[in-house]
């Protein structure tokens, strides 16, 4: 705001100043500053209803990211691994409090298949080569994946090129 106010103002000042130059000063505060407040003002009221108007009016904005969220993977059935082993840690926790409910045992099981899933995408064997060759852990156990996804994941590990 403070880019636009200043910008807008020196550059309309040229063009207005003549009107101020033989103004007396009042309660001896030249008029020159009175006017470029005054600019100042109006420039700053002007950009915040353009914002305004096409923030409420047009809702163009709201829209944008509405179909930002939409399309962005992660934030409908993808999981990035950090996350995956959040909620592989509070799906074990969840299933040995589970007492035998079938409910919350059924949806332990649709957790573990999302997981058993993601593992077998690309940004999950990204992350376990940066574990292995980054941060030089040589066994980052996940104990939410089944013994063939678990050698899956390792092996495409070992098959990225990192950069």
């Amino acid at each position: 705001m403070a880019f636009w106010t200043s910008t807008l103002t020196l550059l309309v000042w040229p063009l207005v100043s003549w009107r101020f130059d033989e103004m007396d000063p009042i309660a001896g505060i030249s008029p020159t500053y009175f006017g470029l407040a005054g600019i100042g003002l109006t420039v700053l009221i002007i950009v915040l209803s353009i914002g305004w108007v096409y923030d409420v009016t047009f809702g163009l904005w709201r829209e944008h990211l509405t179909v930002v969220q939409e399309r962005n993977p992660f934030t409908t059935y993808k999981l990035n691994p950090p996350f995956g082993m959040i909620l592989s840690q509070t799906n074990t926790i969840l299933r040995k409090m589970a007492d035998g409910d079938d409910e919350v045992i059924r949806h332990c099981d649709f957790v573990d298949r999302w997981l058993e899933w993601n593992a077998e995408q690309e940004i999950w064997s990204r992350t376990m080569s940066s574990w292995k060759n980054i941060i030089e852990d040589e066994d980052p156990f996940l104990i939410h994946l089944s013994e063939e996804s678990r050698n899956k994941l390792e092996t495409s590990a070992e098959d990225l090129q990192d950069f």
